[in-house]
């Protein structure tokens, strides 16, 4: 791997809402590296400069979710980083929430961040890491106003572990060369306590 895209929203309104699950684990993922964010406006985006040992950039899209796709390309057109060695991290509402599952290739399943990202690419094979926010409740009609709202006081403690294990686990799964096989299994059969 030689990028990890984290999806959400730029702006203090969006911050700790659900969408931004992806900026989350990225953030925690420059923490664990000791890499800072330096915005790029020609890129549009919040990028880390190359982790060492070896090439492997943080990226935070900042033209926000709908159109990630558009900073995505920009980045691996600069690095010149071939799709298959990108992992995007999002949240997905079909998922219960502490869920995580990872597939190396497939549909947006509806995300509207990762169908940009497909659209701008033109492919999809290319990992994505889901985190899961679901289910949303039956009362709410549209679930633009679940993926915007912020997290319940009862759930914050699970979403950390999640985003905690998501972190550490997108970062082995950039350093696993041989079969991921484990790995993937691992990262999918996580349940969060």
């Amino acid at each position: 791997m030689e990028l990890i895209v984290g999806l959400g929203n730029p702006g203090q309104e969006y911050e700790c809402t659900r969408h931004n699950l992806g900026f989350v684990v990225i953030d925690k993922i420059a923490y664990i590296l000791g890499l800072k964010f330096r915005v790029s406006n020609s890129l549009e985006a919040e990028i880390t400069p190359s982790a060492q040992p070896g090439k492997l950039y943080l990226l935070k899209p900042l033209t926000y979710m709908n159109l990630s796709g558009t900073s995505v390309l920009k980045v691996i057109k600069k690095y010149s980083i071939e799709p298959k060695n990108i992992l995007v991290i999002s949240d997905d509402f079909s998922l219960p929430l502490g869920k995580l599952r990872i597939r190396l290739q497939g549909s947006s399943g509806g995300h509207n961040g990762i169908e940009s990202v497909i659209s701008s690419l033109g492919v999809t094979d290319f990992p994505r890491l889901r985190l899961g926010i679901g289910p949303v409740p039956d009362v709410l009609s549209d679930s633009k106003d679940f993926v915007l709202g912020r997290f319940k006081p009862d759930e914050r403690l699970k979403v950390g572990k999640m985003t905690d294990f998501a972190a550490a686990s997108a970062l082995e799964f950039c350093n696993c060369i041989d079969n991921p096989s484990a790995l993937l299994e691992k990262i999918n059969s996580y349940k969060p306590s």
